[in-house]
């Protein structure tokens, strides 16, 4: 199979599909691999990296989306990128769909085999491809609201340590999974004083069992949600519904009870985010303010650190680009049911009942598509 790896276009987007030892992989599996002049920069591989790893290197986006069979990128493909799709082409990628009418529509049009990172599942019920750069944006957000919280950057002026003499910051935390337990340890190894809230019961005596008197737990009700926001200097947003839009937890009326200069990150946003308030924000312009309070809702929070992010999303989904490469993907998607969850758009169809719900398509199951 042809594969193609363009340069990510996104703002601040420092990522790319494939380092050069996945390429080297794929090549020795007899496939053909062609990758953007300067993909790798952001990494420290350059072009001559991908050459030794046995790719060819192309001279622009163009070039790589009219010869490969599949494109394997890290963000969702941005409205030129999706113009350059054509029919059967298997785009591998993070889509977050549900939240993008616009994407959803381009693809649709394209007639692209679109398979979403964030919706391939595992037997234990967790989302594989998502997990790494979970674990990434849950550690992250707590640099992300420390640095907010600084007055310079209209925040409170609060250390989220504190200091002998001096309380610790509240941070409160909306979800406990790989997001919300990543930003907890983070957190906690900060001595700041934590609150994690979670609906599920199993999740909660994780919590409790991992942190013990380290950070606190909790039920989450409207009604506590809205008391520990209140007393909160730093809020982050954890939550995810798998393949559909967030839902909006903390309300523009939440906002008014915050300390002026409190903090909220929202690592919900590639989902639409879990705040009335939140819109997608860039690294380039990563905070704005709505009243007193700071929002940091940037989409592409492990784009910052894209060495540590891509080798860790490389470990995750070499393996299925290696499956489609080597059956092709209406064979890999059926011998592998949990790589079938991340068929989300497939000749004009939408095949993720989230997105089709959210968006209003018509729902059509990847088994009536394959065959």
């Amino acid at each position: 199979m042809r594969i193609g790896v363009p340069k990510e276009i996104k703002n601040h987007e420092y990522r790319v599909g494939l380092t050069p030892e996945s390429v080297a992989e794929l090549v020795g599996a007899g496939h053909e691999l062609f990758v953007e002049t300067k993909a790798g920069e952001g990494i420290g591989a350059d072009d001559a990296r991908y050459t030794e790893a046995g790719a060819k290197i192309l001279p622009d986006a163009a070039s790589v989306f009219d010869t490969a069979d599949m494109i394997v990128k890290v963000k969702e493909p941005q409205a030129v990128e999706r113009a350059m799709l054509k029919p059967g082409q298997i785009l591998y990628t993070y889509l977050h769909l549900a939240p993008d009418p616009d994407q959803t529509a381009d693809l649709v049009k394209s007639g692209a085999v679109c398979i979403a990172y964030e919706t391939v599942t595992d037997d234990q019920g967790g989302l594989p491809l998502l997990k790494p750069m979970s674990q990434v944006a849950g550690r992250m957000s707590v640099h992300a609201g420390a640095n907010a919280l600084e007055k310079a950057h209209g925040g409170r002026g609060v250390l989220l340590g504190g200091v002998p003499g001096v309380l610790p910051g509240k941070v409160v935390i909306i979800g406990g999974g790989v997001v919300g337990f990543n930003a907890a340890q983070m957190a906690v190894g900060m001595h700041a004083d934590v609150t994690i809230l979670d609906r599920n019961p199993n999740v909660l005596e994780k919590l409790e069992n991992h942190f013990e008197s380290s950070a606190k737990v909790l039920y989450s009700t409207t009604a506590a949600l809205a008391e520990q926001v209140a007393a909160a200097d730093l809020v982050i947003g954890a939550v995810l519904v798998p393949g559909a839009a967030a839902p909006k937890l903390v309300t523009r009326d939440m906002l008014g009870t915050m300390e002026r200069g409190a903090v909220l990150v929202d690592v919900a946003i590639d989902q639409g985010g879990c705040f009335e308030t939140s819109k997608a924000t860039t690294h380039a312009e990563p905070t704005y303010m709505v009243g007193d309070v700071v929002h940091y809702c940037v989409a592409n929070m492990p784009g910052a650190v894209a060495r540590t992010s891509t080798y860790a999303l490389n470990n995750v989904t070499l393996r299925f680009a290696m499956d489609i490469a080597n059956k092709g993907w209406k064979q890999a998607l059926k011998d592998d049911r949990h790589l079938k969850n991340g068929l989300n758009v497939c000749d004009g169809k939408v095949t993720c009942a989230p997105v089709a719900r959210d968006l209003g398509y018509d729902y059509v199951p990847a088994d009536n598509l394959i065959g």
